[in-house]
C-alpha cells in the first residue's frame, strides 16, 4: 500500500478538492462495528490496485489475489467467497449479484439474479383467498428459495476476464474456514436480533453455543463444511455446485421445510444460466454513468434521477463543513420520488415484460425527464404518480414486493485499469434462515410483487417460472465523458434505499466535489416515494422544520448503508486509486 499518513492524505486532498468534509482521522480503521455505529474514516490510497469490500478478512483475499497478478475479477472472486464465510448474513455463494465490469476497452453488465422456480405461479405468495402472505411467512423457509446465480455469473466473468486459475481463487476462503475467524460484533448483533435463523438447526449449531446464545465476539468459528463445499467447486467448476450433491441437498433443503416448503428443484438449479446484458449508460454533466440494466431497476433509476437533477444547479447545494441543508435535501428527495414512481410501476425482467415505449431510451429521454424535473415545486409533491414515457402503449399495475436492506458491494481495480463493481445478495439478513452445506440460502423471490395484478392489470415483477425478481441493486461505474477515463466505481447494499444511497455518491463526488470517502460519509436522505428519510442524528433540527415547512412527511432513522467506492485522483501530478468504505459497517480497502 502507498504508505501516506491519513493525516498528511487528507491535507493533499483539502488541495485536490473543494469542499472538503472534514472527518476524524483514524489510521487504523480495524475495529469492526456493530449494525449501525459509525466509525469515521479518512480513505485510503494506492498506485496499483486496489480492492473496497464489507470485511476486512475479504479484502485481505481480493488483495492477496490481486498481489499475484489476478484480475479484478479473479478478486471479486476470492472476496465473494469470503464473504460467503465471514458475512453469511449478507451474501454468499447461495445468493446472486449483479456486476458492471469495464476490460479497459467495453463495459459489460453481468447477471447473476436468481430465478423462481419452473412450477413458481403468480399466486406463489398469495392466500386462498388472492390476499399476500404476511412478510414472515414469505421470507423463512423453502417457500422464497430462488436458484442461485453468483457462482454461474462468476464463472461466466472469470471465463471471459480472469487470469488466475480458477482452483487458486479459492484457496484463502477455503484457508480461512479451516482454520476459523473471529466472530466480529457486526455478525454477532445480527444473530443476536435475528429470532428465525436459529429455527433451523443446521445454522443454530453453527451460529449458537448450546446454550442457544451467539458465539462471542472474536470466538474463533471454523466452517469445515463450507470448505469441503468449496474444495468440490475449486475442483469441479460452478457444475459441481448446480449438477450434484450440492444441487440436491438444496432442493432438498428448500422441499424439507415443516412449515413453510418451496418449488425450488434441482433441475431448476442444474438449468439455470447467468447472462451478459448491455449496461445502461447515460451522460451526466462531464460525466458517462454506467448500471445495471433490468431486472435491476438500478440502473435506470439512478440515471434518472441524475437527469432530473441535471436541470437544477446542484452545485450552488454543495455541503457547508459536511452539512447537507435543506435544499440539497428537497431537490434530491423529489427527484427519487419520481424515480421511484416510475420504478414501481414499470421495472421487472424484461425477457419477460417489456419496459414501456422504445425501452430503456424512453425512460432516460431528455425530454421526458426535463418534463418530470419541472413537476418539482418549492413545496413536495408527496408522493409522485408514474410518468408516460415517450410511445408508451402498456398499462402495469403497482409493484408491492417485500424488499430488504441486507445485502453487501464489493469494487476493484486491477493493474491494468480493468474495475468492477458488484452488488452481492442473500436477499434480507441471513436470507431464507435455511442453512445448507455451510452455507445459507437466499430468499431472492420475495423480491417478486405479492399482489400480482390490480385494477391497472397485472403487475409486471409479478412472479413467473423461470423469471428473475426485480432488485434495486446499483453497481455503478463512472467515465469521464471526454478523457473516457475510468474515474469511479461505487455501490452500495441497502433493499430498496440502494438507488438513494447510489446517487447520493454521484451527487457528492460529480458535482460538489467531494473524494469518495467524504461522499460515502454523508448523511443518508433521500425519498422512496413516500416519506423523506433522513439518517438519525445526522441533521440539524433547523433542516427538519425547514423540511416540514416544504411539505415534507419526515421519516428518521439508522440508515445502514454499506457503500464502497474507488475513484481516480490526481495529487500533485500523480494518479492515485483513493478507496472508500461505509463508516457504518466494518469493511475497508486495501491496495499497492
Amino acid at each position: 500500500m502507498v504508505k501516506l499518513k491519513m493525516l498528511a492524505l487528507a491535507a493533499l486532498l483539502a488541495g485536490a478538492f473543494a469542499p472538503v468534509l472534514v472527518l476524524a482521522q483514524d489510521t487504523s480503521q480495524a475495529a469492526p462495528e456493530v449494525g449501525i455505529n459509525y466509525t469515521d474514516k479518512a480513505g485510503w490510497a494506492s498506485k496499483k490496485f486496489m480492492v473496497s469490500a464489507a470485511n476486512p478478512l475479504a479484502v485481505e483475499a481480493g488483495y492477496t489475489i490481486l498481489r499475484q497478478g489476478g484480475s479484478a475479477i479473479d478478486a471479486a472472486i476470492a472476496t465473494q467467497l469470503v464473504l460467503t464465510l465471514v458475512e453469511p448474513q449478507s451474501s454468499g455463494i447461495g445468493g446472486g449479484a449483479f456486476l458492471v465490469h469495464y476490460d479497459g476497452k467495453d463495459v459489460q453488465a453481468f447477471d447473476g439474479r436468481e430465478t423462481a422456480p419452473a412450477k413458481a405461479t403468480e399466486t406463489l405468495f398469495q392466500k386462498a383467498d388472492g390476499s399476500p402472505v404476511s412478510r414472515t411467512e414469505g421470507v423463512v423457509g423453502g417457500r422464497s428459495v430462488g436458484a442461485p446465480g453468483v457462482l454461474r455469473m462468476l464463472e461466466m466473468a472469470h471465463k471471459e476476464h480472469g487470469k488466475l486459475p480458477w482452483k487458486a481463487l479459492f484457496a484463502p476462503a477455503i484457508d480461512l474456514s479451516e482454520r476459523g475467524f473471529p466472530v466480529s460484533e457486526r455478525l454477532n448483533g445480527m444473530l443476536q436480533w435475528d429470532k428465525h435463523i436459529r429455527k433451523d438447526p443446521v445454522a443454530a449449531a453453527y451460529f449458537y453455543d448450546k446454550a442457544g446464545k451467539p458465539w462471542p465476539v472474536g470466538h474463533l468459528l471454523k466452517n469445515p463444511e463450507l470448505a469441503d463445499t468449496l474444495r468440490a467447486i475449486a475442483a469441479g467448476g460452478a457444475d459441481a455446485f448446480y449438477k450434484g450433491y450440492i444441487a440436491r441437498d438444496i432442493a432438498a433443503k428448500v422441499a424439507a421445510h415443516p412449515t413453510n416448503p418451496g418449488l425450488l428443484s434441482a433441475a431448476d438449479i442444474a438449468g439455470y444460466k447467468a447472462k451478459v446484458r448491455k449496461p445502461v449508460c447515460n451522460d451526466y454533466r462531464a460525466f458517462t454513468v454506467c448500471g445495471m440494466p433490468p431486472p435491476s431497476s438500478g440502473g435506470i433509476a439512478v440515471a434518472q434521477m441524475l437527469g432530473i437533477l441535471e436541470t437544477k444547479d446542484m452545485r450552488a447545494l454543495a455541503p457547508v463543513d459536511g452539512k447537507v441543508g435543506a435544499d440539497a435535501v428537497h431537490l434530491f428527495s423529489e427527484a427519487g420520488r419520481l424515480a421511484y414512481a416510475d420504478r414501481n410501476r414499470y421495472a421487472a425482467d424484461t425477457d419477460f415484460i417489456p419496459l414501456p415505449g422504445r425501452g430503456i431510451p424512453s425512460l432516460l429521454d431528455k425530454a421526458y425527464l426535463a418534463k418530470r424535473a419541472a413537476l418539482i415545486g418549492e413545496k413536495s409533491m408527496g408522493v409522485a404518480t408514474a410518468g408516460t414515457p415517450p410511445g408508451m402503449d402498456v398499462a402495469w399495475g403497482l409493484d408491492n414486493a417485500i424488499e430488504t436492506p441486507s445485502t453487501s458491494h464489493l469494487v476493484v481495480m486491477d493493474g491494468s485499469g480493468a474495475g468492477l463493481s458488484m452488488t452481492t445478495t442473500v436477499e434480507d439478513a441471513f436470507g431464507s434462515r435455511q442453512m445448507v452445506r455451510g452455507f445459507i440460502l437466499n430468499n431472492q423471490l420475495t423480491d417478486f410483487s405479492f399482489d400480482s395484478r390490480d385494477a391497472d392489470g397485472p403487475v409486471a415483477n409479478r412472479v413467473e417460472p423461470g423469471k428473475r425478481p426485480r432488485s434495486a441493486m446499483s453497481p455503478t461505474i463512472v467515465f469521464d465523458k471526454k478523457t473516457r477515463k475510468l474515474v469511479l466505481a461505487v455501490g452500495s447494499p441497502g433493499g430498496p434505499a440502494i438507488i438513494n444511497y447510489v446517487a447520493k455518491v454521484l451527487v457528492g463526488t460529480l458535482d460538489w466535489g467531494l473524494n469518495v470517502q467524504q461522499a460515502i460519509s454523508l448523511p443518508n436522505f433521500g425519498s422512496r416515494n413516500g416519506p423523506t428519510e433522513l439518517e438519525a442524528g445526522r441533521f440539524s433540527p433547523a433542516v427538519h422544520e425547514a423540511l416540514k415547512a416544504r411539505g415534507h412527511q419526515l421519516r428518521s432513522y439508522d440508515m445502514n448503508s454499506g457503500l464502497h467506492g474507488i475513484q481516480r485522483l490526481a495529487i500533485h501530478g500523480q494518479q492515485y486509486w483513493f478507496g472508500g468504505a461505509d463508516p457504518r459497517r466494518e469493511g475497508v480497502a486495501k491496495g499497492d
